[in-house]
């Protein structure tokens, strides 16, 4: 080594005692063999001086000294064992301090290679010191956290086997083992080192090193524990304890610590040994050997001994990690994954890439395969998720880069010949009103008369028995009613046809005097309550003032900075008076005559749900009784439960529902109280995993009783003892394929698949009835897909009491106590998972405690609306029609299953038939409006429901709105899908947002013919302005936007382009940001414009490219809540959805206002924020771009450990080592605070 040049730092002076000898040290580097006795004592002081005087370590470390180099080259040249034991000394007081700086300079000057020379020479004497072995290890500990490269130098240079040869001959010195096995747990970080070190037999010394319980060498054991745990890391050795039968001896230790460990001094001891068990099951081997040794028993009753302890929640949290992993992966209890149902699809071309992903060889076994049982997928190679493996790569690898994708198509494909068949969708821009009289009466109106979903159905339709549900006191029953059945006296819902019902009173809308001047107003304040009495449903108070066209123009401009419906701030329903009811409109009903009464109690066809009510009265009606149940159209004007059976009648679905849910017969009325986000309770998660795995513990306790079975077609309600809940999903919309009874008040749910798929469960709703009151059950919907779900941060699931709306509350309200939702021990097959083998369902679970005897309950996923809720709204619209609303209904289309998809036309009659107000009426902008191409997100058609009785309101900004725009809306884009119960997809199997780029006419005839209307109106160049699709979103919080923009997309995904490629007009923003100062519910921050690969065939990505409208959004509504504003920690609901599909329209009203010619300056105001946005992203590395399914993933570590892991595989180069692995996992109180 070149002898260094002594040198000292600025203001340290060189003729400091010290410095002098450094120097003097130096100058015998050269012949320091001549020299041991003088470098033994210069050495020495030194030392002294170091250990004395604190200034003296700081002027050998001080910037520009040299003196760590002198040292470094003295202890390379040296061979006295004194001398290097004088340098060790003062090496370990210099690194002792420093917080890490100094041994980075040790490091840096190539200290540990020297160490490593010194330990290799040193063990070269026979026998060696033992003294210099302990500092020599003992400085190696210190350094090796800083040396990226120490594992490698270490078995370069052999250094490694001599650590390992001292611990072989020093297991009963302690003194000396304590260093070696710090330095061996640094070597084994390094998979390469571990692998070697388990060819030498050091897993099995650690094992010698190990003892039970004692107070003695507890830091020893420790590090021979961490020692331990880094070597299982390696497959290799993991299969090598495996072998050695360690497993039982791992358990033996963990069970006698943990016993005599009493006042928990010893957790690090524990809590290694159970990191070792973790790193060993991370095979398969390892789990069946755990399972033979009994380690679920042993981990369980440990655990639960730990649970009142808060502080030992890291153990049990491992513990838990471990018995997941372990359990048995069981299989689905079904016979096939495919859904019970199946549609014969017209064809299905080979290229149909929805056919052919999911279509398993012929026998094989759909619903589990093989995937567990193959030491090549253990589950530490598996990712958790899709998502997951997105977040590996970068968030930017789905931004699509390709310029020509990203700028519009100059034309639409097909000809104008094949789109003139459009035209007639289109009459209003050719009409010319010359025959129509403009008088104020309806009848005098020019629009359609009525609606062609209102009218009578086939007869192949109407023949079909209906179970219309009836009521009285006690027992809430369904009864069966047939249209042939002419000996029976039918309910008023049979002549519903012959009789329509009459029409509702003229509803409210949005007014003035409710726009509030700030979106985050003051919620202090006392609030409006809205009335919800006869005349209408009311989104906001009443104005009575007529205004003129200047007049709506002035009002926006001074209160349309923020919409919102007032809210009533309590935490309890308003009585009838403050809701504005009168008392006796409250408490009204209505008569039903029951069709068929057995024993004074209604029943339904065999086989067909619940039979509950076998207690109630006996004989108080006869057959033909009239039953008293509320009247609910007095609450809700666009609500007929007569009018709804009619529309049942004509809704066509595969399974032939015969039967009528009480919620969508009685409607539902939104609530008036806020319903708060569910806090999360400490240690719930853990409490019902434990309750999971004590079905492994103690399986004589689990009943495995099925009570309701739909694949059991003839019978699927499983008659029994009345001991069980009894189920039911036999009705529109409904989806609950199989409910089995594991305890006595405990149910494992299985939902149905998409009808012609094997997956997509997400979707719920189904009755419960049988219930006993003050009993808590618990309910496991077991076959969950998507690795994380709002219900993680205050989601609860919807329940509908029918006592309680016989009562005169006849709503849907948030239910559920002790929710979460966790990976399961259900196996999911890699067919399900497409080709993805390892993975497990999910299990979403939720307590309640039922308030009623006798009830019949439901429950669903989110706010149901039907096929036939629809029809009924969009028939009871047509009683809202004055003369000055131009409202037209047509069929665009029937969908495979035979149901008819209803088109809107919505605007304002022209004032006069004269030229002028005609060619106004005629060249009016055209807004185009889309909801429920998702079946499961059903709060879209809430929204639009929002929006469309606002456009048929009365208000003077609806009126303005009308003749402002031409609304095109197409109300439910996969009426099948909602219809039959699926979540995502038609009747193809297929997401039909997902076909939009070449949609198949036979098979997506929904998508086909609504493209083709656009495609035609791009043709004779009326594009809409506005394209808005309405979506719900599962993962995310807040309302929000997906819009396509050119130039954020380039901004995000950092490709090179010109000037000319980033040409764009930046109106897309407008809207958004208009919804974001008016709504309270939509937040701009969660917006985003950039276009994404994945999406290239939805409905957003196509109308913006090839029919080029700029202003093309997917607006998705959140399922659980909000986390900002002024409904910031409350649930979403039916009042607040229906809000913002009035506020979508109200903010259609500013952006006329911000697209004319004397607003353009608001125009380039908004692109000064949208590059005030860039420049935030520029500066602080985060960008607004969101994916499909962003979320926060949920940290508790027992939520998703079961079946993933963050190891290294055993093939990685000779890297540094890694930092250790921090094995504190969170507890659930961590996540009390995340979202």
């Amino acid at each position: 080594m070149n002898r260094p040049k002594m040198a000292t730092e600025k203001g340290v002076p060189s003729n400091s005692k010290v410095m002098m000898l450094l120097a003097q040290l130096e100058r015998m580097n050269g012949d320091m063999g001549r020299q041991a006795e003088t470098s033994r004592q210069v050495t020495a002081k030194i030392l002294h001086l170091i250990q004395t005087q604190e200034k003296s370590g700081k002027e050998v470390m001080s910037k520009g000294s040299s003196g760590m180099e002198v040292i470094l080259a003295s202890l390379e040249n040296t061979h006295d064992v004194q001398t290097i034991l004088n340098i060790s000394s003062i090496l370990t007081e210099l690194l002792t301090v420093g917080r890490g700086r100094r041994v980075g300079v040790f490091v840096s000057k190539g200290g540990t290679g020297i160490l490593f020379q010194t330990l290799i020479s040193a063990s070269k004497e026979m026998p060696p010191s033992e003294e210099l072995m302990l500092q020599l290890h003992s400085l190696l500990a210190k350094v090796g956290p800083k040396d990226r490269k120490f594992g490698v130098a270490a078995r370069l240079t052999g250094a490694m086997n001599i650590t390992v040869n001292l611990i072989k001959y020093n297991l009963h010195n302690p003194k000396l083992l304590l260093p070696c096995l710090q330095v061996l747990r640094m070597y084994a970080a390094n998979s390469v080192n571990a692998i070697g070190m388990g060819k030498n037999g050091v897993v099995a010394l650690m094992f010698k090193i190990l003892s039970p319980y004692t107070k003695k060498n507890t830091s020893l054991i420790k590090v021979a524990l961490d020692a331990l745990g880094a070597l299982l890391k390696s497959r290799t050795n993991a299969r090598r304890a495996v072998d050695g039968g360690y497993v039982p001896i791992l358990l033996a230790l963990y069970s006698d610590w943990h016993r005599n460990d009493s006042r928990h001094r010893q957790m690090l001891i524990r809590k290694g040994l159970l990191v070792c068990l973790k790193n060993v099951t991370n095979l398969k081997l390892g789990r069946k050997a755990f399972i033979e040794a009994d380690g679920m028993r042993v981990l369980y009753n440990t655990s639960t001994e730990c649970l009142p302890v808060r502080t030992l929640d890291p153990l049990i949290n491992t513990s838990s990690l471990i018995m997941r992993k372990c359990f048995p992966k069981n299989r689905l209890p079904l016979p096939t994954i495919k859904s019970t149902f199946h549609f014969p699809l017209p064809h299905v071309p080979g290229s149909c890439p929805g056919k052919q992903a999911f279509v398993p060889a012929q026998g094989v076994d759909d619903v589990r395969d093989d995937s567990d049982d193959n030491d090549e997928t253990d589950a530490e190679n598996d990712s958790e998720n899709d998502e997951d493996e997105k977040d590996q790569q970068s968030p930017n690898d789905d931004i699509e880069t390709d310029l020509n994708k990203l700028h519009p198509k100059k034309g639409p494909g097909r000809p104008y010949e094949e789109l003139t068949v459009y035209e007639r969708f289109f009459v209003e821009l050719s009409e010319d009103f010359q025959g129509f009289h403009f008088e104020p009466s309806r009848s005098s109106s020019g629009t359609s008369s009525s609606s062609p979903f209102s009218s009578s159905p086939t007869p192949a339709k109407s023949s079909r028995p209906i179970v219309v549900p009836t009521a009285q006191a006690l027992s809430p029953k369904h009864a069966s009613l047939s249209g042939s059945q002419k000996d029976r006296q039918p309910p008023p819902s049979a002549s519903a046809a012959s009789s329509p019902p009459a029409p509702p009173p003229a509803l409210a809308s949005l007014e003035p005097e409710s726009i509030h001047a700030s979106k985050d107003q003051d919620e202090t304040k006392e609030p409006h309550i809205p009335s919800a009495d006869r005349h209408g449903h009311t989104l906001s108070s009443l104005s009575k003032s007529a205004a003129g066209a200047d007049d709506i123009e002035k009002e926006l401009a001074r209160v349309l900075e923020g919409v919102s419906l007032d809210t009533v701030d309590g935490a309890a329903p308003l009585n009838a008076e403050q809701r504005g009811v009168r008392q006796d409109e409250a408490s009204a009903t209505r008569q039903i005559q029951s069709p068929l009464l057995l024993g004074g109690l209604p029943t339904r066809r065999p086989g067909g749900g619940s039979d509950c009510g076998s207690e109630g009265a006996e004989d108080e009606m006869a057959e033909g009784g009239v039953l008293e149940v509320p009247d609910t159209a007095l609450l809700l004007p666009l609500h007929d439960p007569d009018l709804y059976v009619e529309m049942v009648k004509g809704t066509l679905s595969v399974p032939q529902y015969a039967e009528v849910a009480y919620p969508d017969y009685f409607g539902h009325v939104a609530q008036t109280f806020r319903e708060p986000l569910l806090e999360r309770v400490y240690g719930v998660q853990r409490a019902k995993i434990f309750q999971d795995i004590e079905r492994l513990i103690h399986p004589n306790d689990i009943l495995d009783k099925v009570v309701y079975d739909l694949d059991i077609p003839s019978c699927p309600v499983i008659e029994d003892d009345g001991e069980s809940l009894k189920f039911n999903s036999q009705f529109e919309s409904g989806n609950l394929r199989k409910a089995v009874q594991v305890r006595k008040l405990e149910y494992d749910l299985v939902l149905n698949s998409d009808i012609n798929s094997n997956h997509y469960h997400q979707w719920f709703y189904f009755e419960v009835s049988g219930m006993r009151v003050g009993a808590t059950y618990r309910f496991n919907v077991v076959n969950c897909e998507k690795s994380n779900s709002q219900f993680n941060y205050g989601m609860q699931v919807l329940m509908y009491s029918v006592q309680e709306a016989i009562g005169g509350s006849p709503r849907w309200v948030r239910t559920g106590a002790d929710i979460c939702y966790y990976k399961n021990h259900f196996a999911r097959s890699s067919v399900s998972a497409g080709g993805q083998k390892g993975k497990s369902y999910y299990t979403l679970t939720f307590s309640v405690n039922f308030k009623h005897k006798d009830d019949v309950c439901y429950f669903a996923y989110h706010y149901p609306y039907t096929y036939s809720t629809l029809k009924m709204h969009l028939s009871k619209l047509e009683a809202l029609r004055t003369p000055q609303i131009y409202l037209r209904q047509d069929v665009l289309c029937e969908s495979l299953g035979g149901n008819r998809c209803p088109l809107l036309t919505i605007t304002a009659m022209p004032e006069s038939n004269s030229n002028d107000h005609i060619c106004q009426f005629r060249n009016r902008p055209l807004i185009f409006l889309s909801a429920r191409v998702h079946p499961g997100e059903t709060n879209a058609s809430w929204v639009m429901k929002g929006s469309l009785e606002f456009l048929m309101g009365s208000s003077p900004l609806a009126n303005s709105l009308r003749e402002a725009y031409i609304f095109k809306i197409v109300p439910m884009l996969n009426p099948d899908g909602v219809v039959n119960g699926n979540h995502r997809c038609s009747l193809s199997g297929e997401d039909l947002n997902r076909q939009w780029q070449s949609p198949n006419p036979d098979l997506h005839p929904t998508i086909y013919h609504t493209k083709s209307l656009l495609q035609y109106l791009a043709h004779i160049q009326r594009a809409p302005l506005v394209f808005c699709d309405y979506h719900g979103h599962s993962r995310k919080k807040n309302v929000f936007m997906y819009g396509c923009s050119v130039k954020e997309t380039v901004w995000q995904s950092n490709i090179s382009a010109t000037s000319s490629d980033l040409q764009e007009d930046i109106a897309y923003r407008a809207l958004p940001k208009i919804l974001s100062q008016m709504a309270p519910a939509f937040s701009m921050a969660s917006c985003s414009f950039v276009v994404e690969r994945s999406k290239e065939s939805t409905a957003r990505v196509v109308v913006w490219r090839e029919i080029g409208v700029q202003r093309s959004y997917t607006m998705e509504s959140t399922l659980c809540g909000c986390d900002q504003g002024k409904y910031k920690g409350l649930q979403i609901g039916t009042r607040e959805l229906e809000e913002m599909g009035a506020q979508f329209c109200v903010a259609l009203l500013r952006l006329k206002r911000l697209t004319s010619l004397r607003n353009h300056q608001q125009l380039l105001d908004l692109e000064s924020d949208i590059m005030g946005t860039h420049a935030k992203v520029a500066s602080s590395c985060t960008t607004t771009y969101v994916l499909d399914e962003d979320e926060p993933s949920f940290l508790e570590a027992i939520d998703y450990s079961g079946e993933s892991n963050d190891d290294e595989i055993e093939a990685e180069t000779d890297n540094a080592p890694e930092v250790h692995e921090n094995l504190e996992q969170l507890s659930d109180s961590d996540n009390n605070q995340r979202d």
